[in-house]
């Protein structure tokens, strides 16, 4: 039976919860005591199912003791070897139950989900699909009880997005989604293409956790502040009155330019919340440093090269480039059926989690199909 790391230090953190929960000014601070009592919760499970393994260990150990005793009935050996598959068994499924509930929690994976897709490589083709993947996202948002709020947009000429950025409100939106940033590669025939030559375009899709002010504080000095007229397609108020902010945090040089909605003092609350997001981002990139490299890169630069993922649809395939995952469910996937997905993704998230905490190999990732090179 493969060993498992030092259950001390959990039982010890616990207690010092316990400690904590105890004293009279624990809810002074509602969101820190919100914080504490989750993270009581998860390592009294893991505690619980700590003691569930010893106990499955104990009770194998007994039945191989019983089924090699020459002293014991010979029923009594024959009943311990037909349990012994049963016990070993539920001893390895509560080892890996054991180790999962040993890797912390991300501190964003209960937040709310700011997007941005963004039109890459591909002109006219690009926005389209950018509109398609909006509707994806929402499709599965809509799913699973989610809400979505509009933030930011710019139409294209042909009716996709150059950009749009939205919330999503709702339980674990992050922990589902935060895979989804990157690179995706749309293989087709343009509805634009008169010859029906198959082509490439890609897009950028960008996911922040939602920040609150307490997470971020910004400086009013540091932020560029303008109001101007919105530009496009729009609602009479909108074109015709000063409701369009554009925000410059000077220190980063990040800029957030909101115009969705009639009101100005609407468009700059979106845009100061798109600003807390980014910046939270960039907080917890340099908070990770050993994951910045993975992080800080992606949603690279809209390149053809560069990708994630690749939606081909002459061949109805979908491949995720980072576990070698291949779908030939196009359709349904465009309609918001990703479960399947998001669900290998976290599955392949934790097997390497699981490697970095036992210190065994990283498992192997199977490559994309050569198919798909091109």
């Amino acid at each position: 039976m493969d060993l498992l790391p030092d259950i001390t230090a959990f039982q010890r953190r616990l207690d010092e919860y316990d400690a904590q929960m105890a004293s009279p000014s624990f809810y002074a601070s509602p969101r820190k005591a919100a914080e504490v009592t989750r993270e009581h919760q998860r390592l009294r499970q893991l505690l619980d199912a700590y003691r569930a393994y010893e106990k499955a260990g104990r009770e194998f150990a007994q039945h191989t003791a019983l089924a090699k005793d020459p002293a014991a009935d010979d029923d009594l050996r024959a009943l311990a070897a037909a349990e012994l598959p049963e016990l070993q068994a539920r001893h390895a499924a509560l080892h890996r139950t054991v180790l999962l509930a040993m890797i912390p929690p991300e501190p964003s994976d209960s937040r709310n989900t700011v997007m941005e897709i963004r039109a890459g490589a591909g002109g006219d083709e690009a926005g389209l699909f950018a509109a398609e993947l909006f509707r994806l996202y929402s499709k599965y948002a809509e799913g699973r009880g989610w809400k979505i709020q509009p933030m930011s947009s710019s139409v294209s000429d042909r009716g996709g997005f150059k950009e749009v950025i939205f919330l999503i409100t709702g339980t674990e939106v992050y922990k589902q989604l935060k895979y989804e940033s990157g690179v995706h590669r749309v293989q087709r025939v343009p509805v634009t293409e008169a010859n029906g030559r198959i082509h490439t375009s890609t897009i950028t899709v960008a996911v922040l956790p939602e920040a609150e002010e307490v997470d971020v504080q910004i400086d009013p000095q540091e932020l560029d502040i303008t109001v101007q007229r919105a530009s496009g397609p729009g609602g009479q108020g909108v074109n015709t009155t000063d409701s369009a902010v554009r925000i410059v945090h000077k220190p980063s040089g990040l800029t957030v330019y909101c115009a969705d909605d009639r009101s100005q003092i609407k468009n700059k609350a979106r845009a100061m919340a798109v600003l807390r997001s980014r910046l939270l981002k960039l907080k917890e990139d340099e908070e990770h440093a050993k994951y910045a490299a993975q992080r800080r890169g992606q949603i690279g630069t809209g390149d053809r090269s560069e990708r994630i993922r690749t939606y081909n649809f002459p061949q109805n395939r979908m491949t995720d480039h980072r576990i070698g995952l291949t779908l030939y469910s196009l359709p349904a996937i465009m309609e918001g059926n990703i479960e399947p997905i998001l669900q290998a993704l976290q599955r392949a998230d934790f097997e390497e989690k699981l490697a970095a905490l036992t210190g065994a190999p990283r498992p192997l990732r199977s490559r994309a199909p050569a198919e798909d090179e091109g």
